[in-house]
């Protein structure tokens, strides 16, 4: 078995480490992972400017890039051969509801799908690092590495899966939960009084609905949440269908 491995906490990430180690059990290890942190970059790909992938050991590569481009070079370049998988973790932190959409780990799950290679994401949700905590979470990763080459992946679908710290009392098939962005913008003075922002400084809440990502992570239940990569809204057809936007075609009728 041949498995890709990325991050995007960075080449140095002790998850990356523990992941790595862990599947290696499993067959021939690969790590592709960005040269510093590269947390809440999403899909981003880097398409003007230079990519540089140093080789620091045998299967270990370190990118000046983002996770999306460490998967990418990867696939079609790096590698001699297709991987069977692409795990990406252990992020520290958890990737629940609408962080996936800011997510570099998740994104790198992403781009795999993208190129029709079966992938993952898996979080640890903890604010402090427990070396047992992380062990725990590789161990889980291995045991699904396992079931998704036995199996197979349904078509366009990838998992996000999220580890609780601590205790793992269940494992739960979830969907994405929903956060609540308040002050989420802290504005501050810099010593000359000039204003500057930093985003993301409040704290978060979420809306902790069972069958949800967060419900299973607060019940300290493992969440593996299947996602997919068409995002067409195909509920909001019927309520859409009713608007006349078929009289807006550009440069016929009167458009005022």
């Amino acid at each position: 078995m041949l498995i890709l491995v990325t991050n995007d906490d960075g080449i140095l990430s002790p998850g990356l480490s523990v992941l790595a180690d862990t599947l290696a059990e499993l067959g021939r290890v690969v790590v592709v992972a960005p040269d510093r942190e590269r947390s809440a970059i999403g899909h981003s790909l880097t398409l003007h400017a230079p990519l540089r992938a140093e080789q620091i050991k045998k299967d270990v590569f370190s990118v000046s890039g983002t996770p999306t481009d460490c998967v990418n070079l990867a696939l079609h370049g790096l590698l001699d051969e297709r991987p069977d998988i692409v795990v990406s973790g252990i992020n520290r932190g958890g990737n629940l509801g609408d962080d996936i959409t800011y997510s570099g780990t998740v994104a790198a799950a992403m781009e795999a799908t993208l190129m029709d290679v079966a992938a993952f994401a898996i979080s640890l949700e903890s604010k402090t690092f427990n070396a047992e905590d992380f062990v725990h979470a590789a161990d889980f990763a291995a045991g699904l590495v396992r079931q998704v080459v036995e199996h197979g992946l349904p078509t366009d679908t990838f998992l996000n899966v999220n580890v609780p710290a601590g205790e793992v009392r269940s494992v739960q098939l979830t969907r994405q939960g929903k956060r609540n962005y308040n002050e989420v913008v802290e504005a501050k003075l810099d010593p000359r009084g000039k204003k500057y922002y930093w985003i993301g400084g409040g704290e978060l809440g979420f809306h902790n609905v069972e069958g949800t990502d967060f419900h299973a992570i607060v019940n300290q239940a493992v969440s593996v949440t299947p996602l997919h990569l068409d995002l067409t809204n195909y509920r909001s057809f019927d309520e859409l269908s009713s608007w006349e936007i078929d009289t807006l075609v550009p440069g016929q009728g009167d458009d005022k």
